[in-house]
C-alpha cells in the first residue's frame, strides 16, 4: 500500500443511502407498501420514467434502488457533462450487455439540460426497449423535455420530504454504527432537532450535511441548537430565475393583493427580494394586476402603478413600493366592495414595508 493511500472520503449522506425499499425515505405514495411502482420492483419489472422532484428528494437514490431490483447493469450520464458521443458509447455498452442477456438501465440526471437533439437521440433506443430509460430532473417536464420523449416515458412526480420522515432519518444517521454517527454515541438537542428538520426544508441530503457538519462543531455528546445554527450558517432562499420557484413566488404575491392581505403581499415581495429577483418584475405585475383585478373599480389604480414603475431605476425598491402602497389598500377596498373595513392603515403599511425592505437592499 502506498505511504500516501488514505481511506476514500465519502460524506454522511453517501454513506447512508437506501440499500432497499424499506431503508427509502419519503415518497410514499410511489414506494409505500401496496403501491404500484413498489409492486412492480419487487416483481423484477420497470419501464421507463422521469423522476420529477426537487432536489434531495431520492431520485438518484431510486434509480440505484431500480437497477438492483430488475437485476440490470446501470450506466450513468449528467447532462451537465455528457454529449452525444456519450450516449452512443452509453448505448453500445447497452447493445453489449443485451448480446449476454442483460439489461441496461440508463440512468440521466439533470436531463433537462440536454438540448432537444441530444433528447432525440434517446428516442429510438427507448423505443426499442434497449435501455430502460430513468431521467432526473428538478425542473416540470412539459416545458423543458421533448413531447416525442415525454411519449416514452411514465412521469413520476417527488415531493419534499415530510418532517416525519426526516425526523427518522436523522434518528437513524445517529443511531448507525456502520455507516453513520452511531460510534460517537450522539444525542441531539429537541431544540436543535426541530431547528435541523425545519432549515432542510425537504431535503433528505441537505439533513445529513447539516447533521455531519454540526457533529463535527459539537464538543460533547450531545448536539445543541448552536451547533445547528454554526453548522447551517446564512440560509439561502430558494429562488430561481425562470423556473417554478420563480412563478409560484410572483403567484403567490399575486393571490395575496387579490385576497386583500397586505402583510402577505410584503412577505412574497421580500421573499422575491431576497432570493435575488428584480423588484421591477413586481411593478409589471403590479401593472397587470390593475387591469385584470381592479379595473374601473378604482380609476387612480392604474396611474399610482405607472408612477410607480416610471420611478428612476436608481432609488431603492422601498419607494416604488411606498407609492403602491395606497392603491394597495385601495385595491383591497375595491374588490371587496367596501364589505369590510381596510385591516392596516397605509402609514404602518409603509412602515412595515420598510423594515421587511431593509432585509435585503438590491443593487441597481
Amino acid at each position: 500500500m502506498s505511504l500516501f493511500a488514505q481511506q476514500q472520503y465519502e460524506p454522511l449522506a453517501a454513506r447512508m443511502r437506501p440499500q432497499n425499499l424499506d431503508e427509502y425515505v419519503g415518497q410514499q405514495h410511489l414506494v409505500g407498501q401496496g403501491k404500484p411502482l413498489r409492486k412492480m420492483l419487487e416483481s423484477g419489472h420497470c419501464h421507463s420514467m422521469i423522476l420529477w422532484g426537487p432536489p434531495g428528494t431520492g431520485k438518484t437514490t431510486l434509480a440505484e434502488l431500480i437497477a438492483r431490483y430488475t437485476q440490470a447493469q446501470v450506466v450513468r450520464l449528467s447532462a451537465v457533462t455528457s454529449g452525444v458521443k456519450d450516449i452512443r458509447a452509453a448505448v453500445d455498452q447497452a447493445e453489449q450487455n443485451q448480446s449476454m442477456g442483460e439489461r441496461t438501465l440508463l440512468f440521466v440526471d439533470e436531463v433537462h439540460r440536454f438540448n432537444k437533439s441530444q433528447q432525440d437521440a434517446f428516442l429510438p433506443f427507448v423505443e426499442s426497449g434497449l435501455v430502460t430509460f430513468v431521467g432526473a430532473t428538478t425542473e416540470n417536464p412539459s416545458f423543458e423535455l421533448n413531447n416525442a420523449l415525454l411519449s416514452r416515458v411514465r412521469v413520476y412526480v417527488l415531493k419534499a420530504i415530510d418532517e416525519d420522515a426526516l425526523s427518522a432519518l436523522l434518528d437513524r444517521a445517529l443511531g448507525n454504527t456502520e455507516k453513520g454517527l452511531g460510534e460517537r454515541k450522539l444525542a441531539i438537542a429537541d431544540d436543535a432537532r426541530s431547528a435541523v428538520i425545519g432549515l432542510s426544508g425537504g431535503d433528505g441530503r441537505r439533513l445529513l450535511t447539516y447533521l455531519e457538519l454540526a457533529s463535527d462543531f459539537t464538543e460533547g455528546t450531545e448536539i445543541s441548537l448552536a451547533d445547528i445554527e454554526q453548522a447551517v450558517g446564512e440560509k439561502v432562499a430558494s429562488y430561481d430565475k425562470q423556473g417554478d420557484t420563480f412563478y409560484d413566488l410572483i403567484s403567490a404575491f399575486h393571490k395575496s393583493v387579490r385576497g386583500s392581505d397586505p402583510d402577505a403581499a410584503l412577505y412574497w415581495y421580500a421573499r422575491i427580494l431576497n432570493g435575488g429577483g428584480d423588484a421591477l418584475y413586481v411593478a409589471r405585475r403590479l401593472l397587470a394586476i390593475v387591469s385584470e383585478d381592479i379595473g374601473n373599480a378604482d380609476p387612480r389604480a392604474m396611474q399610482i402603478a405607472v408612477n410607480a414603475w416610471d420611478r428612476p431605476k436608481v432609488s431603492a425598491p422601498l419607494h416604488r413600493l411606498r407609492f403602491t402602497a395606497p392603491w394597495l389598500q385601495r385595491a383591497m377596498r375595491s374588490m371587496w366592495a367596501l364589505s369590510k373595513p381596510c385591516v392596516m392603515p397605509v402609514n404602518i403599511l409603509i412602515t412595515r414595508c420598510r423594515c421587511i425592505c431593509a432585509m435585503r437592499q438590491p443593487n441597481y
